[in-house]
Order: C-alpha cells, then sequence, then structure tokens
C-alpha cells in the first residue's frame, strides 16, 4: 500500500526476534525445557532489555517465547538460540537461510536479540516478509498479542510479571484489530517498530525502522 525506502538496510534492533521466535516455534515444543548458559547471561550487557534470568535456570519454550516476544529479554533470545541451534552460530546460520528462504534479500544476521552490529542489518520489506510467516503460526499471534503474562516460578526463580512492550498491543495506544507486533530500540537502529492489524478480513503489516523517537515510531 506504501513504501518509502523500503528495500534499505538499517539496524533492526529487537525486531530480530520475530526471526529468533519463527524458528524456536517451527523447530522446538512449546514444552521442551530450555536451560540458561553462563554465555546466555554473561555475553549480554546488564544494560540491555532483559527477564532477569540467571546461569542455570530453566524455563518451557512457551515461557521463553514469552519473555522474548513480551519483554525483548536479550538473555533468553540467546538461550533459545544455543537450544535450537545447538551453538549461536549455528542458530545464526539458520536465521540466514531462513530469511533466504522467505525471500528477504537486504538482511543478515549477526545475532539472535538484535544488538548493534555493522554486519547484522534488515530492511522494512524483508521484516514483512518475516513477520508474514510468523503470524501463520496460531502461536505466534497468541503470545506476540499477549498484553501481559506472568513467567511462573523457575527452578531458580519466584514468578515474574511481563508486560508487551508493543504500545498499541498494551491497550496504552489505541488501534482496532491489532493482533500482534514486535518493538525494538538501540542507539544506532532508532526506534523499530513491527505491527500486524486485521479489519474485516484484511490482514496489514506495518513495518517502522530508524524512527527518531519512541513517539514518532508510533
Amino acid at each position: 500500500l506504501y513504501d518509502k525506502n523500503a528495500y534499505e538496510a538499517f539496524h533492526p534492533a529487537s525486531t530480530t526476534k520475530l526471526m529468533t521466535s519463527l524458528l524456536a516455534i517451527e523447530q522446538s515444543l512449546l514444552s521442551e525445557i530450555v536451560t540458561c548458559s553462563h554465555d546466555a547471561i554473561y555475553s549480554i550487557g546488564w544494560d540491555s532489555s532483559r527477564a532477569g534470568l540467571v546461569e542455570g535456570e530453566q524455563l518451557s519454550m512457551e515461557d521463553a517465547l514469552y519473555a522474548i516476544l513480551l519483554a525483548s529479554a536479550n538473555e533468553v533470545s540467546y538461550a533459545v538460540a544455543e537450544h535450537v541451534g545447538g551453538t549461536l552460530e549455528n542458530f545464526v546460520s539458520l536465521m540466514n537461510q531462513r530469511a533466504r528462504e522467505l525471500g528477504c534479500t537486504n538482511t543478515h544476521f549477526i545475532n539472535p536479540h538484535g544488538l548493534d552490529d555493522p554486519d547484522h542489518y534488515s530492511s522494512p520489506y524483508d521484516l514483512a516478509l518475516i513477520a508474514k510467516q510468523a503470524i501463520e503460526y496460531t502461536t505466534f499471534r497468541r503470545i506476540s498479542g499477549s498484553y501481559y503474562y506472568q513467567m511462573p516460578a523457575t527452578n531458580l526463580n519466584v514468578a515474574r510479571d511481563l508486560g508487551n512492550t508493543h504500545k498499541i498491543i498494551r491497550k496504552r495506544i489505541a488501534y482496532e484489530g491489532v493482533f500482534a507486533g514486535k518493538t525494538g530500540t538501540t542507539s544506532q537502529a532508532g526506534n523499530c517498530l513491527v505491527t500486524c492489524a486485521e479489519r474485516n478480513g484484511m490482514t496489514l503489516i506495518c513495518v517502522i525502522m530508524k524512527a527518531s523517537n519512541s513517539d514518532t515510531v508510533y
């Protein structure tokens, strides 16, 4: 319907987690247990978005997806990548392979969380292609479209409350029909937002990258 710089490469920030979640849904069961490794906890900056997990903590893949899609948890994205791919590097290879399969031509992933890297990029059109595939799964729609989730207690932690970072899904901004999406913000990426909405049988996907601030992106 409309595009501007649709095929230009930008830093995607946490909209990267659309692909991380898509692969997790396609290649694992929700009941599988994900264990957070030392690297998952300590290779991520402490000032980045987290769900507060600790080394050795275990959670179900379903709870991990809630942490990734609602709280945008970087350490959980890393742990899921290791769980699904065996190693982080192998999972990143799977991300890039899946992107090519979906027709992405201006995307290259370096990590599963989206923290800035010169070789980690995507385009608005490519993110729309990834989102289009993700919303084919009811699991993705259900989790991404939740405005709140209480992660149950784990082997090493008490229960935690997770709120969706997407303001429309969180009901802080009104827009009829929104059912899924993902936010992303870093210093280099600016503000990124993927939003999926449905009205009268028509589904639309809106992707915004490199907005100047959190007001403009909405």
